[in-house]
């Protein structure tokens, strides 16, 4: 897909690319160095956390694979990632001190820079009391997150190497295998399930809410990894087990519109607690090919009206529940996690790391809104912007109007994540320049 663009939002776009640059560059913690009181890291090569100045002090992996499609990641960086996160999957089940269950193949949430892995939300590096009431299961959206960057490095990078590497006597694709099966789904549809008693993070970006029933954006997750497999596969000649995954990503295909769909014209975040309309989620499911052109149309319309409504948007980010759809007057979820009350953090606020999603769903139908929202979100960008100095922190991880709300400065998704999606809509003037899937992100290559 290729856009029109003015002077002001190439210049923009420009913008953009170098402050990802420096975001991702803050990130980076080398070996010996630590943040705060957290390390050293002892890992043996540089970890990227989710952000700079004192934001979450270890490696997140869900963080790291979403900003592989930014282009600003190098594949050095992405093996030492990919295989500290294969050394710490869970080699046998585990029961934790909270009453919490880490099943065999279970993928870290994120690794400490001492390398001890912490599968659950709610702690940096506790790791005798890790999960509780952050979920039964481990965060669920990392057993795919962890497919992606194998499938980055193997097909992107060129790396298929890396498939049948021996990992403390177990292959990378037979890791991977292990992985995508802890996620449970328990029925035809193939989409991911969860009940209160079995209950795992859907996206680690809402970990703080309690999602139950079929879960959206995990399925969007399984749906994307279960492509990914089937390539990975068949790279190896494995035609059965690429047959196998094929056939789990067309049943999803074919159920998720169905499943999820809301009287909005969004998706629904689940089916059973906090089954609010997910902004993030619909967005990210026509940025991901996954709805047919008519179930797309609907959710991007559904879109359209939310942001000209001024339900969805501030600045140029995003909310997770539209304003008119909140659960009640003092939650916009039906059930969350800990001390966040409306209009903070998951709970409300508005976020840069979805913000491309939305332009690119958007834009399918509207190019003047989708520029608009983008226009916002770099303008924020500018006026904040952390390199100037350190009262100022932009890209935050959310904000909100309600007493200027702020939190997390230097937050990288909130660049990397638009970067990729801008990248794919034509707004950077070195996409005519790119010679071959290496330089795009993986998003790219999963165009429809």
């Amino acid at each position: 897909m290729t856009s029109s663009i003015n002077s002001k939002l190439l210049d923009d776009m420009l913008f953009l690319r170098q402050l990802a640059t420096d975001t991702v560059e803050a990130s980076r913690v080398k070996p010996g160095s630590s943040v705060g009181q957290y390390g050293p890291n002892v890992t043996g090569k540089t970890l990227i956390r989710p952000g700079g100045r004192d934001c979450y002090p270890a490696f997140w992996i869900r963080d790291f694979a979403m900003s592989l499609g930014s282009g600003l990641i190098s594949h050095e960086e992405t093996t030492h990632a990919l295989f500290l996160t294969a050394l710490r999957q869970a080699p046998e089940d585990w029961h934790t001190k909270t009453g919490s269950f880490v099943p065999r193949g279970s993928i870290a949430d994120h690794i400490t820079f001492q390398g001890r892995p912490i599968f659950f939300p709610g702690t940096i590096d506790d790791f005798e009391n890790q999960g509780g009431p952050w979920g039964r299961y481990p965060s669920l959206d990392d057993h795919f997150y962890f497919i992606e960057m194998a499938w980055h490095l193997a097909i992107i990078a060129g790396q298929e190497k890396i498939l049948t590497a021996d990992i403390d006597g177990t292959s990378m694709i037979k890791r991977l295998d292990l992985s995508f099966a802890v996620p449970p789904a328990t029925d035809d549809s193939e989409l991911v399930r969860c009940g209160e008693e079995n209950r795992g993070v859907s996206f680690g970006f809402t970990d703080s809410v309690v999602h139950t029933g079929h879960l959206l954006f995990c399925s969007l997750l399984r749906y994307r990894a279960a492509r990914q497999m089937a390539e990975l596969h068949q790279r190896l000649q494995n035609g059965d087990a690429a047959q196998k995954y094929s056939r789990i990503a067309d049943a999803i295909f074919a159920s998720l519109p169905r499943i999820f769909g809301h009287e909005s014209g969004l998706l629904r975040a689940s089916t059973g607690m906090s089954a609010q309309p997910d902004v993030w989620g619909s967005a990210f499911a026509v940025y991901s090919g996954i709805l047919k052109n008519t179930d797309a149309a609907g959710v991007v319309r559904a879109l359209l009206q939310a942001f000209r409504n001024g339900t969805i948007s501030w600045k140029g980010n995003i909310r997770h529940v539209p304003t008119d759809a909140d659960f009640s007057s003092s939650s916009a979820w039906e059930q969350v996690v800990g001390n966040y009350p409306k209009n903070r953090y998951q709970n409300g606020a508005y976020w840069n790391t979805p913000t491309g999603w939305v332009c690119f769903a958007i834009s399918q139908i509207s190019e003047h809104d989708a520029q608009q929202i983008a226009t916002d979100y770099v303008n924020e960008l500018r006026d904040g912007d952390f390199r100037q100095d350190d009262d100022h922190g932009s890209p935050y991880e959310c904000i909100h109007p309600e007493n200027d709300f702020r939190q997390n400065p230097v937050y990288m998704t909130s660049v990397t994540c638009p970067l990729e999606a801008f990248r794919r809509l034509g707004w950077l003037a070195d996409i005519r320049d790119c010679a071959d899937r290496k330089t795009l992100g993986s998003a790219s290559a999963l165009l429809p």
